[in-house]
């Protein structure tokens, strides 16, 4: 560990820091005051919410929409994919980069989760914790409350059921649910709606 780096550097590079030190303090609230002026703008604000979010974020593109209200630590981690859709209620804490592609869609209350904490007591009461980054890739869908753990990767065009609890990595093209979430199947031709209600004219 580089006893040079700052408490900022620790927490994105996942080594232990100390979660009260003064930077991260104000970074924290500077987030929230922002956050709070992005959930309490009127519906017909869409342009004032999405300036908030494109200053507020490590990334993003012109391309996108978050749902009122929405919750996060310090934003800057995020780094949102084009065309990426969160209904109500996204709640992240990016302590650590979270990585988002395009065409992803979340439900209504899903918790994107990097802190974690110390096992043992004492160390966990003195202030101190880490994070693990989540990167969850192009075209996957989060159902509604899903729960994902630090350091998890979610594979591209997977399909998350609702209230499942990721804890490990998803491969891609598979519908994963549970808790802990599992595997059920992969994803064929035969899940195809748009094309066979076509076929049947409707």
């Amino acid at each position: 560990m580089d006893e040079h780096k700052t408490e900022y550097e620790k927490m994105i590079d996942g080594e232990l820091y100390f979660s009260g030190d003064e930077t991260l303090v104000a970074m924290r609230l500077a987030a929230r005051k922002a956050i709070h002026t992005f959930n309490t703008a009127a519906p017909e604000e869409s342009t004032l919410r999405q300036q908030i979010i494109k200053e507020l974020f490590g990334s993003t593109t012109d391309n996108y929409f978050i749902e009122p209200p929405f919750r996060c630590d310090y934003g800057r981690n995020i780094y949102w994919g084009d065309n990426t859709y969160a209904n109500f209620n996204l709640t992240i804490l990016d302590v650590a980069p979270v990585i988002i592609g395009k065409n992803v869609m979340f439900a209504p209350n899903v918790s994107i989760m990097t802190a974690t904490h110390p096992l043992i007591a004492s160390e966990r009461n003195s202030g101190y914790e880490y994070a693990q980054p989540i990167t969850i890739e192009d075209n996957v869908w989060i159902g509604a409350g899903a729960i994902v753990n630090p350091g998890v990767t979610i594979g591209e065009n997977t399909v998350i059921g609702s209230g499942s609890v990721v804890t490990k990595d998803i491969p891609a093209n598979v519908i994963a649910v549970g808790n802990p979430c599992r595997v059920l199947r992969t994803i064929t031709d035969a899940d195809k709606m748009i094309e066979i209600a076509s076929q049947m004219n409707l």
